[in-house]
């Protein structure tokens, strides 16, 4: 037989319960957000009330058994000994329910979870006001497990309640007491934990838990991360949560605030840049090990390296979650052309271009002008290359690698000027990009950099006298979108005409921004119906200016289609083009002010 890395250990509800409260199992979810609806809690307690199994728990040792520290309560507790790898929802009803804590919703609000019961029906269910005035229900079989509470008083509090209302009989009194005492008994349900050796690697335990539990998440880095902010720095996880939760929607009082219109971030989303900005590392893997007090060499446990690492992770947090910083790199964006999270493919792209922006300002002390600039560039290639897409922490690895052995401002200018320049070919411009945008995917990251490079060189709207930057403005609200795509050669006509697959109706280069009447009353007409119409709005001067920055071949209307969709593709590649250089001639103009970086 061979070695295995865990053991199997009895518990009982009541053991479990109590072990959570002395530190001896971290259950971090109490304060993360509760996925679980409340029905799922109320049918745990059922199945148990029954007899039927729950399942098992998988808990991983943490490899620090006996150490004594704060774990955000205020009180000395051990460390927990156990980490909670699966099971962590069912533990987290369990805890919540029995020792009434509340639980944090998905909103970030904290809230109870009452399950009541009915002793005569021997029934669960949520409570809800119904159930509240309900002289037959327990609504909320918490009270029964409070220290102060015995069987006894409980069973008497509730004939007192029903006796209220009507007569009990004596053979309904017998079975309501047997039904609490069962209820009460609960507390002795028997339950089993496999529990992992913490020799072994977290990929290894990732790979367990895929491996026993087919229907759960699959783990990744950034929940052990997390688990081990929650048992080894529980302030500065919930300072990530916190910040998390305030930036889902606008502050109502006003005051300094995370949101914005670009990323509703997930605190796995803002260990990112704290990870790159503070270890100057992508790969959470190795973050994770050096954060559990692991020497890579040795590969031996130390508290005194883990500390060291926690402070690290603690000073480039401060730096991620510093308002001024967060709101300062968002000008990035917009100064990009990017007006609004809407034209980003991939929230990867902002991540990890913040965490540059910082490497940049506080690392190498870049002039905040200069450095916008740079990193508006930066930010335009990354999004139109999708450079943090697809395997994103080793592209993020490679680049930070770049810096090793930087430390000057011009330095750090220089790197990211030079990987800008290698991708940003003329065969790239003239070759590539038209071949990429070639697409009917409905985020293309060619089209986006299309509309950001019409940010940039203050283009109209098509058939328009609004900017195409002003419609696209986030704070804009109404009923309807003030810019729809519209279908160029529309969908129907197409379909008239014999083309039916919708790759090639829905090409990129079909696409072109208008406002949204003009998109109603071009309906399904051809284009040589309706564009007379809407020309006759603009002086010959205007239509030509219009047509070149929206990449419209001259009389583009009478063209056959495919012809038109090959054109318009180089047209588009030059216009985005046309709109990166603007970003290098407002870099050329801070330069000349006075700035001494060169590029």
């Amino acid at each position: 037989m061979p070695d295995v890395v865990f053991k199997k250990v009895d518990y009982t509800l009541k053991k479990l319960v109590e072990d959570i409260d002395i530190g001896e199992i971290g259950l971090p979810d109490i304060q993360r957000p509760f996925v679980w609806p409340s029905s799922k809690v109320r049918d745990l307690f059922d199945s148990m009330y029954r007899g039927y199994p729950i399942g098992y728990f998988l808990f991983w040792e943490n490899g620090f058994p006996g150490e004594h520290k704060v774990i955000g309560t205020g009180q000395k507790q051990k460390a927990p000994r156990l980490l909670i790898v699966d099971g962590q929802q069912r533990l987290a009803s369990l805890y919540t329910v029995t020792k009434a804590v509340p639980i944090v919703s998905k909103d970030y609000r904290h809230a109870r979870i009452r399950i009541a019961f009915n002793p005569i029906k021997e029934g669960f269910e949520v409570t809800n006001p119904a159930i509240e005035r309900d002289v037959e229900w327990i609504p909320d079989i918490s009270e029964i497990w409070k220290p102060e509470m015995s069987s006894y008083t409980f069973i008497n509090k509730f004939f007192h309640r029903l006796g209220a209302n009507r007569e009990i009989a004596d053979e309904e009194r017998t079975k309501i007491a047997n039904s609490i005492t069962r209820l009460e008994k609960l507390l002795d349900y028997p339950l089993t934990a496999l529990e992992i050796s913490s020799s072994v690697d977290e990929d290894i335990v990732a790979d367990i838990f895929v491996r026993i539990n087919s229907k759960g998440t699959p783990l990744n880095q950034a929940d052990f991360i997390l688990t081990l902010m929650s048992v080894f720095w529980d302030d500065g996880r919930k300072q990530l949560e916190e910040f998390c939760r305030q930036a889902k929607k606008p502050p109502v009082d006003k005051h300094p605030s995370p949101y914005n219109h670009y990323l509703t971030p997930s605190p796995d989303q803002l260990l990112r840049p704290s990870v790159a900005f503070g270890f100057r590392r992508a790969r959470l893997e190795y973050v994770y090990s050096l954060l559990r007090g692991k020497d890579l060499q040795t590969r031996q446990f130390s508290v005194e390296q883990r500390e060291k690492q926690f402070h690290i992770l603690s000073k480039a947090q401060d730096c991620v979650l510093n308002l001024q910083n967060w709101h300062d790199f968002f000008k990035v964006l917009k100064r990009a052309g990017y007006q609004s999270g809407k034209l980003i493919s991939s929230e990867m792209t902002i991540v990890y271009t913040y965490a540059m922006w910082l490497i940049g300002k506080i690392d190498y002390c870049v002039d905040p002008y200069y450095l916008r600039e740079i990193m508006a560039r930066w930010f335009f290639m990354v999004a139109l290359t999708g450079r943090y897409t697809s395997s994103p922490e080793g592209r993020m690895e490679q680049d930070l690698a770049l810096l090793r052995g930087i430390d000057t401002a011009e330095g750090f200018v220089k790197i990211l000027d030079q990987q800008i320049n290698a991708i940003f070919t003329r065969d790239y411009w003239e070759v590539t990009l038209p071949n990429e945008l070639e697409t009917a995917a409905a985020r293309s990251t060619g089209q986006f950099a299309f509309y950001a490079a019409l940010c940039l060189l203050d283009a109209n709207v098509l058939y328009s006298k609004m900017k195409v930057s002003e419609l696209l403005d986030p704070t804009i609200k109404s009923k309807k979108k003030a810019l729809e795509r519209h279908h160029l050669f529309p969908r129907r006509y197409l379909q008239k005409m014999g083309i039916r697959e919708e790759r090639l109706i829905d090409q990129t280069a079909n696409y072109a921004l208008v406002e949204w009447h003009d998109n109603i009353a071009i309906s399904d007409k051809a284009p040589k119906d309706y564009v007379p119409q809407v020309e006759a709005r603009f002086t010959g001067e205007e239509l030509q200016k219009m047509y070149t920055m929206h990449a419209l071949p001259e009389r583009w209307y009478e063209m056959e289609y495919t012809t038109f969709l090959n054109e318009r593709r180089k047209l588009m590649a030059d216009i985005i083009r046309r709109g990166f250089m603007k970003l290098k001639e407002n870099i050329l103009s801070v330069s000349n002010a006075g700035d001494s970086y060169s590029i």
